[in-house]
């Protein structure tokens, strides 16, 4: 099993900036790949960005070119930096981890983007 704590989030006003960090415990071993997901009010949670463990890097379209994701394989942590960041971007963003087998989830974090 793999266990993910989230942190950073809050209230920020647009145009701002946001760095949400995530660190996984457990089984790290079999992790293949890390990322974000957002999910906002009433609506399917959509991906934001993921990494897969060689580096490679997928954005959903509502990052691209706002948002920037890194990876800290020895520390078992994956950052998601979000600039420029508009009231549409108001939403719970969880942490994803897919192992090979099972997808795991943090608790979520909200960010909340004031006009």
């Amino acid at each position: 099993q793999v266990q993910l704590v989230e942190s950073g989030g809050g209230l920020v006003q647009a145009g701002g900036s946001v760095r949400l960090s995530c660190v996984a415990s457990g089984s790290t071993l079999s992790i293949k790949k890390m990322g974000w997901y957002y999910q906002a009010p009433g609506k399917q949670r959509e991906l934001v960005a993921s990494i897969r463990q060689d580096g490679n890097i997928n954005y959903g379209d509502s990052a691209m070119g706002r948002f920037t994701i890194s990876r800290d394989n020895a520390n078992n942590t994956v950052s998601l930096y979000m600039n420029n960041l508009k009231p549409e971007d108001t939403a719970v963003y969880y942490c994803h981890v897919w192992d090979g087998w099972d997808d795991h989830w943090g608790q979520g974090t909200q960010v909340t983007v004031s006009s």
